[in-house]
């Protein structure tokens, strides 16, 4: 999974085996600090860190992937997935890029590619306080599925559905 950019670097899609779980434990602290602005109530533990997430059904469940984002060989973000289950669509729980490597287009095209590996509908949320996520995420769906999308607004989380056949290339 990866494919070259205009300058030579190589953007992609890594996998988080098992024995990554701590670097994933380790990137997620800055997610969610940045996540913090957006919901107060998000405080440091006495340990001087964040609360982790439970991600052990990462490594347990076949329709839930984690993955690590890569520019070279640096970390720049992470995506967590669970894919379609029946009537269930595929949806992306939590997705991060660096603030660093952010507004280079590196968000976008690494959501497409999770589009492409994990074909079908989709469901994607952002809570109400995180404009930039709602139109980050919005403009892409919008983008790609050239305006066939349903958007609605319900327990303070946008949420747009969508099914990859519409996708443009």
């Amino acid at each position: 999974m990866g494919y070259a950019e205009r300058d030579g670097n190589v953007l992609r899609l890594q996998e988080v085996d098992t024995k990554e779980k701590d670097v994933l434990h380790n990137i997620m602290q800055f997610y969610i600090y940045e996540f913090s602005r957006y919901i107060p109530i998000i405080k440091l533990e006495p340990n001087g860190s964040f609360k982790p997430f439970n991600l052990d059904k990462y490594w347990v469940e076949d329709n839930c992937y984690a993955y690590f984002i890569k520019l070279n060989e640096e970390l720049i973000g992470f995506a967590l997935v669970e894919s379609s289950l029946e009537l269930n669509s595929n949806i992306i729980q939590e997705f991060f890029i660096m603030s660093k490597h952010s507004g280079n287009g590196y968000g976008k095209r690494i959501a497409r590619e999770l589009f492409s590996i994990h074909p079908g509908d989709w469901k994607i949320t952002q809570i109400e306080n995180n404009e930039p996520a709602y139109y980050f995420w919005r403009g892409l769906i919008n983008e790609i599925s050239n305006g066939e999308f349903k958007e609605r607004f319900e327990d303070g989380e946008f949420i747009q559905e969508f099914n990859t056949e519409v996708i443009k290339d």
